[in-house]
């Protein structure tokens, strides 16, 4: 839990994915579409990704992948993502943690 903490405090837009996941590939287009440049960290190429899947499970994420984590904070998977989207909140969410400028 601390490394996969520590990997997100360095970055404004995370997303914790696994290479074959089709819902995963979909959140990460959503957040490049808002000219976001997320580090993205595919757990299935990963050597410790068992462990970080595990931590993710633990903070709530279920399904593991894909998890978002936006402004330092855990934002949750493709529901709460795509609900922020919906609702107008994502982009503006995306420019406070000063993932997108604009």
């Amino acid at each position: 839990m601390d490394t996969m903490m520590r990997l997100v405090a360095e970055n404004p837009a995370v997303i914790f994915s696994k290479s074959t996941c089709c819902i995963s590939h979909a959140i990460k287009m959503l957040i490049r579409s808002f000219g976001a440049n997320p580090t993205i960290y595919e757990l299935d190429e990963l050597s410790n990704g068992d462990q970080m899947e595990k931590a993710l499970l633990a903070l709530g994420c279920d399904p593991s992948v894909p998890a978002v984590f936006i402004g330092k904070k855990f934002i949750g998977g493709s529901n709460e993502i795509m609900s922020l989207n919906v609702k107008g909140k994502l982009r503006p969410l995306l420019i406070k943690a000063n993932a997108i400028w604009i």
